[in-house]
Formats: structure tokens, C-alpha cells, sequence
């Protein structure tokens, strides 16, 4: 497995308050997450990065219990950045309000354990297509799904940006979680949103099958964006199960 990730402020924002992080464990599966703080001038950076510092803490701070599934040692993790972002934006005022969207991914050579909350996205990539595993947790999402909106419709709507769930908005957290099957040559890649509203999922696919080398992707999509005046913050992640070179 191989992992890559970029993240930016962007062409517009004054700070970048997203936040990521990969690790490759030692027996070679790869924990990845992205958040996307909200919440005002600094909070959100606080929350974003509070986030995934104390995912991945919580994730490494014991070993993998018995029995305990990748989603369950994922979910764990999340529960505890939760708690300790929803504590501090209730005890401190500068913080009120503050949260982060989360969405986070344990692959191995057979598939990956995935975590959602908010509208940051985790996609499936082959050289068949592209399929987004994770389903925004958003108003244009929920209109989507009633039928009242369209998926280009969704793209350029006022309200957009508006999530209906985020790490740290509620004592308690109830994440999504999916499986994605996993082949040689299969990509799983991460974002926040600051790509997915502006580059599209063909021109994603397209970059990861065909732009060029796998670890110029998430550079060659954060130009892109970039390109397009990336009105917020970029963040890619981008996963891949090599081809076996036998």
C-alpha cells in the first residue's frame, strides 16, 4: 500500500483549516484521515486539528483489542476526539461552536474500513470508473436524496457548505461507516471539500488513472483547484494498492 496527501489554504481563505494526517502501520495497512474544521476565525483550525491529533493518538495508544474491528478501533478513536472537541468549545468561549467534519480510512491489501461525518468524502477509484463510498451528511445532500434537487443542481447550490452533522457539534458522535473491497491497482482517495466542489469527479478520476505518476496526484488535483480560485481549503489524500510487480 501507498499513500500520499497535500493540504492548502487555498486562493482565498487566510488560514487553512483543514487538517490530515497518514501513517503506514507495520504491517502495512494505512490509517489516513481528513478533517474540516468550522467555527469561526481560529476555532476551526482548533477543532480540525485537535481532531486528527487525538484520532490518531487514541488509535495508536493501545493495541487493536481482541476482536476489535477496524471500524470499532476507527470509531473508538473518533469518540474520543469528540469528546475532547466538544469540551473545549463548551468551556471556552472563543470556541463556541466549533466542530470538524472527519472522514477517515484503515486499508489493507483486501479493502478499507471507512468512517464519515460531514461532507468530507472518501472515493473509490479504478481504471472502470469512480464511486463515492461516503454519503454527505448536508442539506443538499438530504435534498438530493428526496428528489428535489439534482446532482448538478446540488454542485452549485447557495447552501452547499451547510452540514447537518460534524465532530465535536454533540456530547456523543454517531459516525457512518462503510466497506470498500480492495484490488491491485484500486485507489481510495480522501478530500474535504475545498476539492470536491471544484474539481469534478471525472476530472478526479482522470488524474488518478491517467494524469500521471500516482505520487503527483493529489499535487496535480490541488493545482487545479488552485487554477480555479479555490475559494477554500484543500485537502487530498490519495491511497493506493500496487500492482504486484511479479
Amino acid at each position: 500500500m501507498n499513500v500520499w496527501g497535500i493540504t492548502h489554504r487555498g486562493a482565498v481563505r487566510e488560514q487553512n483549516q483543514d487538517a490530515y494526517a497518514v501513517r503506514q502501520l507495520p504491517d502495512g495497512q494505512v490509517i489516513a484521515v481528513v478533517c474540516d474544521g468550522m467555527g469561526g476565525a481560529r476555532a476551526g483550525n482548533i477543532a480540525s486539528t485537535m481532531a486528527v491529533e487525538l484520532f490518531l493518538e487514541e488509535f495508536f495508544r493501545t493495541e487493536p483489542q481482541i476482536l476489535e474491528t477496524g471500524h470499532e478501533r476507527m470509531e473508538r478513536a473518533a469518540a474520543l476526539a469528540n469528546a475532547q472537541v466538544f469540551r473545549r468549545s463548551s468551556a471556552e468561549p472563543e470556541c463556541s461552536g466549533m466542530g470538524t467534519t472527519l472522514v477517515a480510512a484503515l486499508a489493507d491489501r483486501t479493502g478499507a474500513a471507512i468512517l464519515n461525518e460531514g461532507d468530507s468524502r472518501a472515493y473509490h477509484i479504478t481504471g472502470d470508473g469512480i464511486v463515492r463510498v461516503t454519503r454527505d451528511h448536508s442539506l443538499v445532500e438530504d435534498l438530493v436524496q428526496r428528489g428535489d434537487l439534482t446532482r448538478d443542481q446540488a454542485r452549485v447550490h447557495p447552501h452547499k457548505n451547510l452540514i447537518t452533522r460534524a465532530l465535536g457539534a454533540e456530547p456523543r458522535l454517531h459516525t457512518d461507516r462503510f466497506y470498500q473491497a480492495l484490488e491491485q491497482g484500486d485507489y481510495l482517495l480522501l478530500c474535504s471539500d475545498g476539492l470536491s466542489n471544484i474539481v469534478t469527479e471525472q476530472e478526479i478520476l482522470y488524474e488518478v488513472i491517467h494524469g500521471g505518476p500516482a505520487e503527483s496526484c493529489c499535487q496535480r488535483l490541488l493545482d487545479i483547484a488552485l487554477k480555479r480560485g479555490a475559494p477554500d481549503n484543500v485537502t487530498v489524500v490519495l491511497i493506493q494498492h500496487e500492482q504486484s510487480q511479479e
